[in-house]
């Protein structure tokens, strides 16, 4: 998997797929273990099937960035997305931004 990126700093905005699923989740585990940051911000708004394996992935990703003493952040525009994270509560355990500079500011 290659997802296009940003650097901004020491933070990387990592430009999610289409489908965050069971059938990406190896490859975007694989991806995110060889980013170059540990601050991540991950833009979700290409992404249109987000599941609960790419839920998953969301929040292994964030245990993995902490203890490389990073973080991650999710910047989302696609209200899909945002209610998909509202009702499965995590919006409560990821910050959630409207946008990627926000989400990048959020790490100064």
């Amino acid at each position: 998997m290659n997802l296009p990126t940003e650097i901004f700093g020491n933070v990387i905005v990592v430009h999610t797929p289409e489908e965050l699923g069971s059938e990406q989740a190896g490859e975007f585990e694989s991806f995110i273990g060889t980013l170059e940051r540990s601050n991540v911000v991950l833009d979700l708004d290409n992404t249109e099937i987000l599941d609960s394996v790419g839920l998953t992935l969301l929040l292994e990703a964030q245990e993995k960035l902490r203890g490389e003493n990073g973080d991650i952040k999710i910047s989302t525009t696609n209200a899909t997305n945002h209610k998909i994270l509202e009702i499965t509560r995590l919006d409560q355990q990821l910050e959630v931004f409207d946008s990627v500079i926000d989400a990048v500011k959020s790490f100064q």
